[in-house]
């Protein structure tokens, strides 16, 4: 017997549901086929109609179905289309506008909650090239070095077309040629024009071969040893025959290395930047040389392992194995519990469970109290800092009644429902999160509502939180200092000031300050507004969390992926799953100008919910289990390969719901040790202890 499975916007276009028949519900798309280009808005109407085309008054989602790859599953609801709305009402009819967002064969796609879909398919036509701009248009060339060109390609939609080759060629190449990746290599002096083809559209620019003046070249950096995972700042110097510096005379730098293979047999592996910044992924000894035309300099340095391995111990484990665990949350007891510890758990695809547990002792973990509510998920649990009030979210209610629950957690034996708030969040709440006397509930996958539970028994909305961009999704939101900070899948992460510290010189530290501080200060949980974001471009975003180093004073959101590239059918039906993705750090150093510094991925698994204290990242990595990162210093490359993983841990239990099959949902660390909701076999309690000399001490 087939079962009817209600969940949220996010996972109703992850259920294999049964083909349409016309000769008993079907739907009706009015027009029936569309051709519209790319940026047009075009309006759509849809039935879900019964074999005598009467409206069935059956709900229904609507979604893009063309970003393969892309979020929790191939199906996504994704960023080829933006449509709006993506529900029908209750009657089973929706009027819906379709704005494409590129070209190609688009696919909308439509499912009922009884499982029935249907698909209509979108033409939609490349524009036309309009213009070709150049990255940089540098005046003047010194002869013997050589100078990469970028050439945008951009549409008459505005869109930068990756698709488009462009062909650059030079006027005299017995001066200046090209090779195939566009680096112009200057040969002698003279003056040539640049010239960038592709569509029947040329752009020019006219650039001068000078002089080459360098006549020394100089290579220094201060460390003559340094750690896996070290950022080593190279200082490179061009000078003309007077011994002045050449500032603006383009060096280039390289390295070559000689590993010490010790048992792995590891090759010299690293990452040197333009702009002259070097790491090492493993130890050896590493040769730089930075160049410029006929001139160059080398220096050896020594690269060391890093050295931060520990061995994990677990001190308790609490087993849940009749329903998949979600989220948790770990605090302190107040009143007559002082002194006492508490953690809370999610439940996913069951009848809608929160459990809350005595983790006092963490060696002997036991549930105390169970509130069951109308769902299919209670996906989150949040507890406030004071340790009185507890949110639960829900989705896939009976009733689509879906939202939030306020609980009255002041005795988590005797855990007690205060109300639940469902207004307009009839698609579910995703994830939530409780910041000064409100709840930030992630309402249909789209936006966050802004709910004051000043008196939890009644509260209201107060603010609203939706991106302006077409397709525009969000999956989570997390608070600090009065910031908000959301992961929007294509969006990327987001920072939004709803009452965020006012800057002030007298109370900023010289190391640790948040940049977005100097934004913020406007803004309130009525009136929240954007301080800086970036985009993510295979639209994953998953998960954001800031990170203030406290080693050097740079801030960092980490953005979380999360993808099933075989969609969620096996999680669902309890078989192993194959997510992928990883954690990006995103330098928000100058808040209008982040950037991209280091990426960590554990190859053939995939990423969730993180965590950081102390530089260290806590990364729930599912089926890899949860990876505790040093996230120290500089950041820069592939952290995984650097040696930077302090130690790992796979909660593989024999009755599981998937027998020894690790599925890490988040962590949390809370006084001396490290809390884990694994999917598949409850709540773990973990700790990091010294590793012993005489063994290798695996988790």
């Amino acid at each position: 017997m087939q079962k009817k499975i209600l969940i949220s916007i996010f996972s109703l276009s992850l259920i294999i549901g049964q083909e349409q028949k016309k000769d008993s519900t079907y739907f009706v798309f009015n027009p029936q086929s569309l051709n519209i280009n790319v940026g047009e808005k075009v309006k759509l109407n849809i039935k879900f109609v019964d074999k005598n085309q009467k409206l069935l008054n059956i709900p229904f989602t609507i979604y893009s179905a063309n970003d393969p790859g892309v979020g929790p599953t191939p199906n996504w609801p994704g960023t080829s289309i933006n449509i709006v709305p993506r529900a029908s009402n209750e009657s089973g009819e929706a009027n819906v506008t379709i704005q494409p967002k590129r070209s190609g064969k688009l696919l909308l796609k439509v499912r009922s909650i009884s499982g029935v879909s249907s698909e209509l398919l979108i033409n939609v036509p490349k524009p036309a090239l309009d213009k070709l701009v150049f990255n940089q248009t540098p005046s003047k060339i010194y002869n013997g070095t050589v100078t990469k060109f970028l050439v945008r390609a951009i549409d008459k939609a505005n869109i930068d077309r990756k698709d488009i080759s462009v062909i650059l060629s030079s006027s005299n190449p017995s001066i200046a040629s090209f090779d195939s990746f566009g680096n112009l290599k200057a040969k002698k002096t003279g003056r040539v024009t640049i010239s960038a083809n592709a569509q029947n559209i040329t752009e020019k620019i006219i650039v001068r071969i000078m002089k080459n003046p360098v006549q020394s070249l100089t290579l220094n950096f201060e460390q003559e040893q340094i750690r896996t995972g070290d950022v080593l700042h190279l200082k490179a110097n061009a000078q003309n025959k007077s011994g002045k510096i050449i500032s603006d005379i383009p060096i280039s730098f390289s390295f070559s290395g000689q590993a010490d293979y010790g048992e792995y047999g590891l090759p010299a592996s690293g990452l040197i930047t333009d702009d002259g910044r070097f790491v090492a992924e493993t130890a050896g000894f590493y040769t730089i040389t930075a160049s410029s035309g006929a001139f160059s300099d080398q220096k050896t340095v020594q690269v060391v392992p890093r050295g931060v391995e520990k061995d994990v111990r677990v001190i308790g484990h609490g087993l849940v194995s009749d329903v998949k665990s979600g989220d948790l949350w770990v605090w302190a007891g107040i009143g007559k519990h002082e002194g006492k510890d508490f953690a809370a758990t999610g439940s996913i695809f069951g009848n809608g469970e929160a459990y809350f547990w005595d983790v006092s002792d963490p060696s002997n973990m036991k549930i105390i109290d169970t509130i069951k509510v109308d769902a299919r998920n209670v996906n989150d649990v949040k507890v406030s800092n004071d340790g009185r009030i507890g949110v639960i979210s829900r989705e896939g209610a009976s009733n689509r009644k879906n939202g939030f629950v306020i609980l009255d957690v002041s005795d988590p034996y005797n855990v007690k429902i205060i109300s639940a708030y469902n207004d307009d969040l009839t698609g579910g709440v995703h994830n939530t999160f409780i910041y000064e006397k409100h709840v930030y509930a992630v309402n249909n996958g789209r936006k966050y509502d802004i709910i004051n539970i000043e008196d939890p028994k009644n509260p209201f909305r107060v603010g609203v939180f939706e991106l302006n961009t077409p397709g525009h999704a969000l999956h989570d939101v997390w608070v600090e200092n009065g910031i908000a900070y959301s992961s929007n899948w294509s969006d990327g992460v987001v920072a939004v000031d709803v009452g965020g510290l006012k800057f002030s010189e007298k109370n900023r530290s010289a190391v640790k300050f948040n940049p977005l501080l100097m934004k913020a200060g406007k803004g309130s949980p009525s009136n929240p507004i954007q301080l800086g974001s970036f985009p993510d471009r295979k639209g994953r975003n998953h998960s954001a969390f800031p990170f203030l180093s406290e080693s050097t004073g740079s801030f960092y959101i980490i953005a979380g992926d999360e993808v099933f590239p075989n969609g969620l059918e096996n999680l669902i039906n309890n078989k192993p799953s194959s997510p992928r993705g990883g954690f990006h750090f995103i330098n928000f150093n100058e808040p209008d100008n982040p950037k991209e510094d280091a990426v960590y991925i554990v190859p053939e698994a995939g990423s969730h919910n993180q965590w950081v204290y102390d530089d260290i990242l806590l990364a729930a990595f599912y089926q890899a289990g949860i990876r505790i990162l040093d996230i120290s210093g500089e950041l820069l490359g592939d952290l995984y390969k650097q040696g930077r993983e302090i130690g790992y841990f796979l909660p593989q239990h024999r009755d599981g719901i998937i027998p020894n099959a690790p599925m890490v949902w988040g962590a949390q660390p809370y006084k001396n040790y490290i809390f884990l909701s694994d999917m598949n076999s409850g709540l773990y309690c973990i700790e990091l202890i010294d590793k012993k000399s005489n063994t290798v001490g695996t988790p």
